[in-house]
């Protein structure tokens, strides 16, 4: 079994590649103390991105976690990104996509989105509407 930061850094370059494919300037900050793990470039604007991977954790469903989790001075830590990222870039291993959550879509702790349910309510956050097809929403 891999280690979380190896698979965050997978997710990571893949992001970087996908990004830079669709002509988007991409700059990695310093270090690992900033929220964010890219900043693009679309030629008018700039986008704080954190990239995370999505798993399955139950049928048609994938689901990534929307805040940080640390260890500091031996004590636990949990944050969240508002305030400091203008989206997630996930990364789904299952289909090879990736999905673009604004922060503000984006719940506290943990985010589903689905791919398929017999049931449409309008609590739930379909996959398809947050597909990255090379374009930010």
């Amino acid at each position: 079994m891999r280690n979380s930061k190896a698979v965050g850094d997978e997710t990571e370059a893949r992001a970087i590649s996908k990004l830079v494919a669709c002509n988007y300037s991409v700059s990695v900050p310093f270090g690992d103390n900033d929220k964010y793990d890219l900043v693009i470039d679309d030629g008018t604007d700039l986008y704080r991105l954190q990239c995370k991977t999505g798993w399955s954790n139950k049928a048609e469903t994938l689901r990534f976690n929307t805040h940080s989790q640390t260890t500091k001075n031996g004590a636990y830590h949990e944050d969240t990104y508002h305030d400091s990222i203008d989206a997630f870039l996930v990364y789904y291993p299952e289909n090879g996509q990736f999905y673009w959550i604004n922060t503000d879509d984006a719940t506290e702790q943990k985010m589903e989105l689905r791919f398929e349910s017999e049931i449409n309510h309008p609590s739930i956050n379909w996959a398809a509407e947050y597909e990255f097809d090379g374009r930010i929403p």
